[in-house]
This record gives C-alpha cells, structure tokens and sequence, in this order.
C-alpha cells in the first residue's frame, strides 16, 4: 500500500489516473429500491394478460375495482401486493389504481395534449392521409411535421410514454370519459389492443354510458375516440370479418354515423371537442 501510495505522489500519470473522477465508484441502486421496482413491474405484467381484457363478446373495459374483484383468486398477485405493501391482506383496488396511474394514457388526443399538442396531433393526422394516399399509388408531397415536446402534453407521464414522435409505450388506456355504477375508480383498457380492439372497446361502452344516464353531451368524446380510430380501422381491419359478417372498418363507421344523426353533428364538430377546465372551488369565507 506504501509503495502504491509513493508511487502516486512521485508520478503526475498515475497520481492524475488515481483521482476519484476516474476511479469505479461502484454505486448501485439500494435493494430496496430495487425490489420495489420488481414488485411493481411483476404485477403490471399479470395485469396484462389478454385473457383480462376480453369477455365472451370480445374485447372490453375494466375499472380498477372491476380488476381486483377478478383478480382476489391470482395467488401469485396477492403474494407480490402483499410485499410491496407489507400486510397480509393487501387493498388490492389501492394497490392496483396507485401502480396503473402512471402506467395509462387516455384514448382521446383532446385528454392527452395541450392546445399545441393538439395542433401538432392535426398535422400528423394530416400526414398520414398523405401517406396511405401515397400508398396508394398517388404522388403527394409529405412535409415533416414537428416533434412533440414536453409542454404539449396535459400531464408529465403522457410525455413519458410517447416522447416526441407520440410513439404509444404505455401498458393501459384511461378512458376518464367512462363510469361504472357505484364504483368510482378509472376505467382502462389494454394498451395491447390493436386499432380493431380498441374500436370494439370503445363501441361497447355507447349503450353501456346511455343505460348510465349518459346524454349526448356526455357521449361526444367517446364517438369523437371512434372517429380517430376510423382512418386506421380502415386501412388495417377493412376485410371481412366472420364475427360480423362485414368489416370492423364498415361496423364502427356505421355506428359513428348512427350516432352522429342522432346527434345532429359532424366528425369535425365531435373531435374539435375538448375537456371542461377544471373547476376551482373558492375557500369559504372566515365569519
């Protein structure tokens, strides 16, 4: 060890190459850290299980209390939630809900961005008509349309899992537009869906929010989520489907115009539709 020590104090190369900025500091992520994060990821990954995320009619939505309900019964959850929160008997609807809000954006671009998001979201819409119509075989002109940023976004985790080409990368989809009756905890559904899935999802929950006392008011976002998924339902799910006897594409566009009539509106006016400004409650005056 003396020699060493000599050695760096005699030699200017060895004494530089000893210096703590160019020393292995050997840090690491505190076990407990780490096996938080292993709990945490290990019960999304079960709460991705296709089988979760669909009924005997196909694909579906589920609140968070709806998923614990079906999942009391998965020994292998109950044992991680009960790690994580230290009980024996884990809240699993609070467990469940505290994991996935991170975890899920919303289906309608109006919850995900800001008024500059959604501008940059038009434009990109905008592009890739260009594009299926160069697909097409038509001569168009695509022009590069801006990237997303951070400020785009209405919450820090949309930006987290789209990052600035809005490439989907979370685990769930938030609908903040659907309730259940006498259960108030957010409705999701599998990011794992494809544009076909996603539709039915959103399609079955029409006559599900009307038997809710849903009005048409209320309903406009939730048609608005259909007419975005319309171009790509199109373009990927245009083929006849046994199920239906047509295709997905012409089944979801049959059930926006339906909705549309009704309604009194166009696809322009239901996806210019925007969230109401949250409220503010004043705090009440002192007597």
């Amino acid at each position: 060890m003396q020699r060493r020590l000599d050695l760096i104090d005699s030699d200017p190369n060895i004494r530089l190459l000893e210096k703590p900025e160019f020393k292995r500091r050997w840090a690491v992520t505190p076990w407990s850290v780490q096996l938080t994060k292993a709990l945490e990821a290990a019960i999304l990954d079960r709460l991705e299980r296709a089988e979760l995320w669909r009924d005997e009619q196909g694909p579906r939505t589920r609140s968070v209390a709806e998923l614990a309900d079906l999942l009391r019964t998965d020994a292998v959850l109950r044992e991680l939630a009960a790690v994580l929160t230290g009980s024996a008997e884990p809240d699993l609807t609070g467990v469940l809900g505290s994991l996935t809000g991170d975890e899920a954006v919303p289906y309608l671009a109006a919850h995900r961005y800001k008024p500059s998001g959604l501008e940059k979201y038009r434009t990109w819409q905008e592009v890739w008509e260009l594009q299926r119509r160069e697909d097409a075989g038509e001569k168009v002109d695509i022009a590069v349309p801006a990237k997303y940023g951070k400020p785009d976004f209405r919450k820090d985790v949309y930006w987290k899992a789209r990052g600035k080409l809005d490439v989907p990368k979370e685990r769930f989809v938030l609908y903040p537009d659907l309730r259940r009756e006498a259960d108030g905890t957010p409705v999701l559904g599998w990011a794992g869906w494809d544009h076909r899935n996603q539709a039915l999802a959103l399609g079955r929950e029409l006559p599900v929010q009307e038997s809710l006392g849903a009005d048409d008011v209320a309903l406009t976002p939730l048609v608005a989520g259909l007419v975005e998924l319309e171009p790509w339902l199109h373009q990927w799910h245009a083929e006849e489907d046994p199920v239906f006897g047509a295709s997905p594409a012409a089944v979801i566009t049959q059930v926006i115009d339906q909705y549309l009539l009704r309604m009194g509106m166009t696809r322009d006016d239901v996806t210019a539709w925007t969230p109401p400004a949250p409220t503010r409650g004043r705090r009440p005056k002192r007597s």
